[in-house]
């Protein structure tokens, strides 16, 4: 993938906050790191002699972070949180609050102890296609492992305070002198260096190292069709807001056999889930009010089987797969509908990669529904 570093650009940036916006924005430009608030990032530095975390703030986009968007939250607080053997969402986020020097500044990223357990200056995570696709794969452990020997690779795990937790565990025998990033199943990747160049650099060869692994080794061809006639306006009773997706990549996603198997297998990596639900509506062999009641008794079905004391959401699809035709979103804004369709979008093409490894494999529908009902992801949402 390409580097977008400027030398010339960067002479701009003096402070340890200015060069963290702009490393943040770079990753951010390229879609195929990050999607729509995905990733997060940090930069360790000193403030009236305290060390002080500068992490990505909850809510914010790499692509257009700016100063202010990000938290500056008290080392020493974090680093003590880590230790803890247990720690409710509630209390984080109170505690990350409070040890905040600025209680103006919104709330840290929910990765923000695991910024600060990673003993460097700069820290960047993405959530990047090409390293989701291979772990997505039921080939996944085996081909990370032998592509990137040198990082440490983390199995899935909610992320959040439990994450953050496990992952400080398993660095106590770790020689950082060899480890060139950290690899999370199902979820992404992190790259770090006392350099925000280097860090930003690491992140590019890595990612570059996984797409370059997927061309020789999952090639998808898309064969192009005309996508058949399909009433959309049938789709209203859904949602006042749609946008529809009939590209090359969307009809030959929606022309594979079996649909209600094939495109109902998760999401990409867990943070989509808030914005797509696991999986879509489809309309393959019924009528749009018989995939409406198929998905609704699926979904009510699936929070019966999880739920504790949570209250369900919408059983609404948030986009559906339509045999032949392709992809059609659903939200309640044009804003929305596009970022459901960027979203459905990488998955797709990562749906397809994945096959090609071994057949795709996403998180479990338990750790699906955690994630959905995670107060933390519903708060961005609200943001």
């Amino acid at each position: 993938m390409e580097n977008l570093w400027s030398d010339e650009e960067s002479k701009n940036y003096i402070t340890d906050l200015e060069m963290r916006v702009y490393t943040s924005n770079l990753l951010g430009r390229s879609d195929e790191l990050v999607l729509h608030g995905g990733g997060n990032t940090s930069v360790k530095t000193v403030v009236d002699g305290e060390d002080i975390l500068l992490v990505k703030g909850s809510g914010w986009d790499l692509v257009s972070i700016k100063a202010e968007g990000f938290a500056p939250v008290k080392m020493k607080t974090l680093l003590e949180m880590a230790e803890l053997k247990e720690l409710s969402d509630s209390d984080m986020v109170s505690g990350q609050k409070a040890a905040m020097i600025d209680r103006s500044a919104p709330n840290p990223s929910v990765e923000a102890i695991l910024h600060a357990i990673i003993p460097f200056k700069v820290v960047d995570h993405t959530h990047a296609d090409a390293i989701v696709t291979m772990s997505n794969s039921m080939t996944g452990k085996e081909n990370i492992k032998n592509t990137f020997p040198n990082f440490l690779i983390v199995p899935y795990i909610m992320p959040g305070f439990i994450l953050a937790s496990k992952i400080n565990e398993m660095l106590k025998d770790l020689d950082w002198n060899t480890c060139e990033g950290i690899i999370l199943h199902n979820h992404g990747i992190f790259t770090f260096d006392d350099d925000a160049k280097k860090s930003y650099d690491k992140m590019i060869e890595a990612v570059s190292k996984a797409e370059i692994f997927l061309e020789e080794n999952a090639e998808v061809d898309i064969e192009v069709k005309k996508p058949k006639d399909f009433n959309v306006e049938s789709l209203r009773k859904i949602s006042d807001f749609m946008k529809v997706n009939r590209s090359p990549l969307a009809v030959h996603y929606a022309s594979q056999p079996n649909l209600s198997q094939f495109a109902t297998r998760g999401v990409l990596t867990p943070e989509h889930i808030i914005r797509t639900k696991r999986i879509p509506m489809i309309l393959e062999d019924t009528d749009v009010d018989s995939a409406l009641e198929i998905f609704k008794i699926e979904y009510e079905n699936y929070f019966r089987q999880f739920r504790k004391k949570e209250i369900m959401l919408e059983a609404k699809p948030k986009y559906a797969v339509i045999k032949d035709f392709g992809i059609v979103s659903f939200g309640s804004s044009q804003k929305e509908v596009d970022v459901i369709n960027d979203i459905v979008t990488h998955t797709m093409q990562s749906v397809l990669e994945a096959d090609k490894l071994g057949g795709y494999k996403s998180i479990s529908h338990k750790d699906s529904f955690e994630m959905e009902y995670w107060e933390l992801e519903q708060a961005k949402l609200k943001k």
